[in-house]
């Protein structure tokens, strides 16, 4: 089982909705990136393994939203599954020429949508 997957089960059964999971998810991986992006010279080394669990995180996302049974609207559906391809793409882009502006856009994105999850956005 990946390492999203296996986040996703043990956040599941502390969180009340899925919603709330997604959010917190989003969240953790946003915050993985940024003390990296913040402490460069330092965390550099725990660069690709923040990027491989955010990337894994986001092709479950796709997965789940693309899936025909997802209730959510079409447009909605969509819009999701092309961030997830933009942050898929930035990903492997931030991995063959890594720098700390590389993670910026992947820690708004995951921000922004954790908040928009939350009723926040």
């Amino acid at each position: 089982m990946s390492q999203a997957a296996q986040a996703y089960g043990k956040i599941a059964n502390k969180i009340a909705s899925p919603r709330e999971l997604e959010a917190d998810l989003l969240l953790t991986a946003a915050s993985q990136l940024q003390v990296i992006r913040d402490g460069w010279d330092s965390k550099k080394p725990l660069l690709n393994a923040a990027l491989d669990h955010n990337r894994k995180l986001w092709a479950l996302l796709v997965t789940t939203v693309t899936r025909p049974e997802n209730p959510l609207p079409v447009e909605v559906r969509q819009n999701v599954a092309n961030i997830g391809i933009f942050v898929l793409k930035q990903t492997m882009t931030a991995m063959a020429n890594p720098s700390p502006e590389m993670l910026s856009p992947l820690i708004s994105i995951n921000r922004e949508l954790a908040s928009g999850l939350l009723g926040r956005g």
